[in-house]
């Protein structure tokens, strides 16, 4: 069970490093709050009291969105769900929409934020591929001296295991900086102990951008969860896909590439077999909605991965 003495919902991220101070040592910073009621629940943590939960979901700052032709700025309390509800996102952002499809269900994507994903860091958490796959950077704040100082640090720098992360104490994570690859081919694949509110085991984000034909790689972009203690941008194969005219053939034979980084304690076999078909399957739908031409990829092998 979870107590909490005081809920503060801090309009600003100078009231936020207010009650961080005034509370030092006896408070949690939630954004959605998703996470909270599961770690806080008997059997995992025990009866929990926590003197002082500290809401920023309200702080401008941390809402804001910003899309140009390069980059998108999303602030850290950003909604899940607003991955399928802009379009506009979902253009310049292409796997997301299909993530957040897997995110849990509707009442949780609209509470669950992307900072709140982050700063939990599950090995195998959902949105952290899709980010890495766009080269994101992360924004973080702090007060020093009576002034708010901020700080950047590439995602995968940020990630140093599982519930564990670069941000320091009285730190808030604010934004998250990203390419954006509008004309890309996004896909998401995603399996887990059961058929709804599903738990990665594997999650998979693949991006892809083909020539004028749509014969040949002129980008790939990949990164997975679940296999690791923490998410991994998969830069061999992007390399040897890169430049490659697209077939079965060469599909095949990237897919086999990654197969001995599987490190995780449990399951490292299926978790292989996995692996090898969301790289098939990922690659075909992201080349499809890239504009594929008919010629690289078969029927037969879009039936066997579809």
């Amino acid at each position: 069970m979870l107590i909490c003495d005081e809920y503060l919902t801090p309009a600003s991220l100078t009231e936020a490093f207010a009650a961080m101070a005034q509370h030092r040592g006896r408070y949690r910073v939630v954004a959605g709050c998703t996470d909270t009621l599961p770690w806080a629940r008997e059997g995992r943590a025990g009866d929990v009291n926590i003197p002082a939960l500290i809401d920023i979901t309200k702080i401008p700052e941390l809402n804001e969105l910003r899309i140009d032709e390069r980059r998108v700025r999303l602030g850290a309390a950003t909604p899940i769900q607003r991955f399928l509800d802009d379009a506009a996102l979902g253009h310049a952002l292409p796997a997301t929409p299909r993530c957040a499809v897997w995110f849990a269900d509707d009442q949780i994507r609209a509470q669950a934020t992307i900072g709140g994903n982050i700063v939990n860091a599950s090995p195998a958490a959902d949105i952290t591929p899709c980010l890495a796959a766009h080269d994101a950077t992360l924004e973080l704040a702090s007060l020093q001296g009576g002034k708010i100082v901020k700080r950047t640090m590439p995602l995968g720098e940020f990630l140093t295991g599982p519930g564990k992360t670069q941000l320091a104490d009285g730190e808030l994570l604010t934004a998250v900086e990203c390419d954006a690859l509008p004309g890309y081919g996004g896909s998401f694949e995603k399996v887990g102990h059961r058929r709804s509110l599903v738990i990665s085991v594997v999650c998979l984000a693949v991006l892809v951008k083909l020539d004028a034909e749509g014969r040949k790689f002129d980008d790939v972009r990949l990164a997975i969860a679940g296999i690791r203690p923490i998410p991994r941008r998969l830069r061999e194969i992007e390399d040897f896909l890169r430049s490659k005219t697209l077939t079965g053939a060469l599909l095949e034979e990237a897919a086999d590439l990654p197969l001995d980084l599987v490190q995780s304690r449990t399951r490292q076999e299926y978790r292989r077999d996995v692996v090898r078909g969301f790289l098939m399957r990922g690659l075909i739908s992201a080349a499809k909605r890239a504009g594929a031409h008919p010629d690289g990829l078969t029927t037969a092998m879009e039936a066997a991965y579809g």
